[in-house]
């Protein structure tokens, strides 16, 4: 990808206003080690109860008897999945992006989702952050987060439908009733046909917000983002390539695999099926706007694994190793990731092999470059 020569100074290029999404993100080394500090902060005060308060007796049995090479095994799943997140971001926003920088960014926003509340500053808007800065147009970024989203959501939802309609048949081994694997299933199918039905809903809402507010109005862009999401969220479903497939099976599977190895860590092993639908539907409570999802996670992990017959204090024991590990693991290569990334993107030529063969960039002593 070739960069031409900055246009004289009396033809100033015309100007695209940044947009929230891809403003620099009030994130800093400093900031971001003070999060990590709160977090392990978090842990040392659940391991602190979890000790101390009278009635926990079987659950620090089971901590204090708890087999560390299943746990070491659970980190590493952890860098695996954070691999399939890597495949997945680098499939969807650009293939030609390399490898390393694909790296650092994903990494950066799993450390970030694991430091910060979902509703702040979080990986979405470190990522858009770092792909504005690459060279990447705002509404390419839009467009390209909500197919990220949706294609992430993709492996989960299936999982929910296959596993709640398998459970009900009797295909896979479990003791649950009809109630709790036909009604997710159901509910997991119409969350499918109301995502696309949503998405052409939007693609005529933008047309109409377009011809009465114009189409630098908020709304529009926020339709036409949806809208093309959903759109390019299908094309690049129907034709995937090998990374993007890998990269969804790696990023769920071997992130289910984390709770299957800390279940055996205390010495259980619940049916795999019961446990990968508890996971599906009891991350859920990851959605609650608190930082890395703490307290909602293990509340919806523990109250569904019990929901399907496991033993409370063999889930609580799972699920509260399975949290240490999804947050302390991304937190760790978050706070080594983002300081790369930000060497990466103040050289020049990372910042000039951008992916929107549209897109214009400043450069530093160089003034506003096209990308050819």
């Amino acid at each position: 990808m070739s960069a031409e020569r900055p246009e004289p100074a009396s033809a100033e290029p015309p100007r695209v206003a940044r947009s929230e999404l891809t403003a620099q993100p009030d994130v800093s080394r400093a900031q971001l080690r003070r999060r990590a500090l709160i977090l392990l902060g978090v842990i040392l005060v659940v391991v602190a109860v979890v000790t101390l308060v009278p009635g926990l007796a079987s659950l620090r049995s089971r901590f204090a008897h708890a087999d560390a090479a299943w746990l070491a095994g659970g980190a590493a799943l952890k860098v695996l999945s954070g691999a399939g997140y890597v495949a997945v971001f680098r499939a969807v926003f650009c293939a030609r992006m390399s490898w390393r920088v694909s790296s650092e960014i994903g990494f950066s926003e799993l450390g970030a989702n694991a430091l910060f509340p979902t509703g702040g500053a979080g990986g979405l808007a470190l990522g858009a952050w770092a792909l504005h800065r690459s060279g990447m147009s705002d509404e390419r970024i839009a467009r390209r987060s909500v197919a990220f989203f949706l294609l992430t959501s993709v492996p989960n939802v299936a999982g929910v439908i296959i596993l709640g309609l398998g459970l009900a048949a009797g295909l896979f081994p479990g003791r649950v009733s009809l109630a709790l694997t036909l009604i997710p299933a159901l509910v997991a199918a119409a969350a499918v046909v109301a995502t696309i039905v949503a998405g052409r809903w939007a693609e005529r809402a933008q047309r109409r917000t377009h011809e009465r507010r114009g189409p630098d109005s908020r709304l529009a862009r926020a339709l036409g983002a949806l809208g093309s999401g959903v759109r390019e969220s299908l094309v690049l479903l129907r034709h995937p390539t090998p990374a993007l497939i890998l990269g969804l099976i790696g990023y769920l599977g071997f992130d289910i695999a984390i709770l299957w190895a800390t279940f055996h860590a205390f010495g259980a092993s619940p049916p795999v099926a019961i446990l990968c639908l508890a996971y599906l539907i009891g991350e859920l409570g990851g959605l609650i706007p608190v930082p890395g999802g703490i307290g909602g996670v293990e509340l919806g992990l523990v109250g569904t694994l019990v929901l399907y017959h496991v033993s409370i204090t063999e889930a609580t024991a799972a699920v509260l190793a399975y949290r240490a590990l999804a947050l302390l693991v991304p937190a760790i290569l978050g706070l080594g990731a983002f300081v790369l990334l930000r060497r990466s993107l103040a050289r020049e030529r990372v910042a000039i092999s951008g992916c929107d063969p549209d897109g214009q960039i400043e450069v530093i002593g160089r003034g506003v470059v096209r990308l050819g």
